[in-house]
């Protein structure tokens, strides 16, 4: 038996293998009383928590403003995960003939608990439900499917695959697609490995990028200096490009793609980016466009063309050094105009004709060094 809890006339169906799925109406107002709301953030040992956006406050006036008004229609379903512990009961009796044997009706036990420790948690409608509790108006019965999800990882793969088509913050998905084993749709799908990529460099302590990403789940008080979405980018482009430092390590077939070459190839590039241009590193945007998404596009593509020389090289770290070095002279990440392209150096703005002002640039200094 579950804790003393409400109690709601309900459907059930059985999903994917053996999983519950329930629908339901209950009053708006009792929604956050029985479900919590996870947002992303970080614990001590930095392992991802939650999945759900910060909330928008005007929004939830808004939409509670909405609720007060006369007579209204509100048919938007509320999404929740609903922990093991609730309690289903079959209603006693057989369907009407002809019905379609497509669920069960009976009653579902929801135990009310204390925020943080609830049985249910807002997976889709997490300003819904907070304006619903706010409304003065009570007792507007709304609509809510639920399924049975004992673990994280299937509530966090619901939530991106139920707001994959809305106004999602991409830097949101882009960080919860690694904690997600779970099969997803293609154009995710190829997102994940940039994205787990993008975490090692964070956390990693031999990582030249370590704590200097900022992610949507870091702490204000440790915000890094370069946005997670610029990396991302990079890597991404990499992989995609047939001649890109990291696309000779993706999948083929069936085969899976090699993360640890392609972690080690952006530690040992970036590492020497670090190495030959430490005045450049690690400031805000404002002070190096080395830190600035422009930047990092930039330097991105250049991997590309050093690291295909650099890995028939003996001592590959060096020859990467070396390259470097010839072009570090004519570089103005922190003061400056870039010859050639008449910018000053913080001009440079994330618009593709100055990336590709910028890469053209480096790529040709590059070429003219090693005449």
């Amino acid at each position: 038996m579950v804790d003393k809890g409400i109690k709601i006339r309900a459907l059930k169906t059985i999903q994917r293998g053996n999983t519950p799925v329930y629908a339901f109406f209950i009053p708006g107002e009792l929604i956050t009383q029985i479900a919590d709301i996870s947002r992303i953030e970080r614990n001590s040992d930095d392992k991802l928590e939650g999945f759900q956006r910060k909330n928008i406050q005007q929004h939830v006036n808004n939409i509670a403003a909405y609720l007060d008004q006369g007579d209204i229609l509100f048919p938007n379903s509320i999404i929740l995960a609903l922990s093991p512990q609730v309690e289903f009961t079959q209603a006693r009796g057989r369907d009407a003939e002809g019905t379609i044997p497509s669920s069960q009706i009976g009653t579902l036990t929801v135990p009310i608990r204390e925020e943080g420790n609830r049985v249910a948690w807002i997976v889709d409608g997490q300003q819904r439900s907070l304006a619903l509790s706010k409304a003065q108006k009570k007792g507007l019965n709304v609509p809510v499917i639920a399924f049975e999800a004992a673990d994280l990882e299937t509530q966090r793969e619901q939530f991106i695959l139920v707001n994959k088509a809305k106004p999602l913050p991409p830097r949101l998905i882009n960080e919860l697609l690694p904690e997600v084993d779970k099969h997803l749709p293609r154009d995710l799908a190829v997102r994940k490995i940039p994205s787990e990529l993008c975490g090692l460099l964070n956390r990693d302590p031999d990582s030249p990028f370590y704590q200097l990403i900022k992610r949507i789940s870091t702490d204000k008080e440790k915000q890094g200096v370069i946005v997670d979405s610029a990396i991302i980018e990079m890597i991404q482009n990499s992989i995609r490009n047939p001649l890109g430092a990291l696309a000779q390590f993706k999948s083929l077939g069936s085969e899976a793609s090699d993360l640890d070459k392609m972690y080690s190839t952006l530690i040992i590039f970036w590492n020497s980016v670090k190495t030959v241009f430490p005045d450049a590193w690690g400031l805000p945007s404002t002070q190096s466009r080395l830190m600035h998404s422009a930047g990092i596009t930039a330097m991105g593509i250049l991997m590309d063309r050093i690291m295909g020389r650099a890995m028939g090289q003996s001592d590959p770290q060096k020859y990467i050094e070396d390259a470097l070095q010839r072009i570090q002279p004519h570089c103005r990440w922190t003061e400056g105009t870039w010859s050639h392209i008449d910018l000053e150096w913080n001009e440079i703005q994330k618009l593709s004709k100055h990336v590709r002002l910028l890469s053209d640039l480096l790529t040709r200094l590059d070429y003219e060094s090693k005449l």
